[in-house]
């Protein structure tokens, strides 16, 4: 399906799944405005506007050179585990909801938001109170006593960011109906991207043993398609929903978790 003539905001375009995600919607003849705290690389984007999601002030900046206009919002941007459960919460969670719900004004009717999620989200079922009070949460200096009062430690926090976003991405999937503004998830599975060996280094044996399970890890060419998709006039009527892009792992998950692998 065609994002041609669409302007679509990538957020993490620098490297990546953001990169390779901006590179296929300009391939599809889509206007890419970059939103990074690194420059990506030229020819990647047609626009750059520099961003720290972990700061409410460089969010509304941003926002505000984002300008009017856009059909398009991916939120790829996130950080992994390794860079301390304050920080990935912030990103991850925090900052993204900001800049999404900053810049909806800028949004054409029919706008589509794409926000990427993770395998790693697989367990929100079971964490119902603490996603609870972090979507309450909207104070990001009162993160790391979120994260104290439930037992949040940095190898969790990248989990419990995607449960969130999940549960986040489902309560609003008719918030902007009468606008056309539908949002969705992508789950990838295990990525080979400049951040996989953080997840490796933080998760030690259960990442191996994911490894083991499967044929290969994905790639940002695997996953970015999917995401452009999603951008697309042919996706109109998914909202809410989050489509797993794992190569399998998350139904071999949930089988194991039910017993019936």
């Amino acid at each position: 399906m065609s994002v041609k003539g669409k302007t679509i905001v990538v957020t993490g375009a620098a490297s990546g799944i953001g990169a390779q995600t901006a590179r296929v919607l300009m391939a599809g003849g889509a206007t890419v405005v970059a939103v990074d705290r690194n420059e990506p690389a030229a020819g990647t984007a047609a626009r750059y506007i520099k961003v720290d999601l972990s700061e409410p002030v460089s969010i509304r900046k941003a926002v505000q050179a984002v300008g009017k206009g856009i059909d398009g919002l991916c939120n790829i941007a996130g950080l992994p585990p390794t860079q301390g459960r304050v920080h990935v919460l912030k990103v991850n969670f925090l900052g993204l909801r900001e800049f999404t719900e900053a810049v909806l004004p800028n949004f054409n009717p029919g706008a589509s938001i794409v926000n990427l999620a993770s395998l790693a989200g697989i367990g929100w079922p079971e964490s119902s109170a603490a996603i609870r009070a972090l979507i309450a949460l909207r104070d990001f200096d009162a993160v790391g006593a979120l994260c104290d009062s439930h037992h949040v430690d940095d190898a969790r926090s990248y989990f419990f960011s995607k449960e969130a976003l999940i549960v986040w991405t489902m309560q609003n999937r008719w918030s902007w109906r009468e606008r056309g503004i539908r949002m969705n998830l992508v789950s990838p599975g295990p990525v080979q991207t400049p951040i996989l060996q953080d997840f490796l280094k933080t998760l030690g044996a259960r990442a191996e043993e994911d490894m083991r399970v499967m044929d290969r890890p994905g790639t940002p060419q695997d996953i970015a398609p999917l995401v452009a998709f999603l951008c697309s006039d042919g996706s109109a009527w998914i909202r809410g929903t989050n489509i797993a892009c794992d190569g399998g792992m998350g139904s071999h998950v949930l089988l194991n978790m039910t017993g019936l692998a």
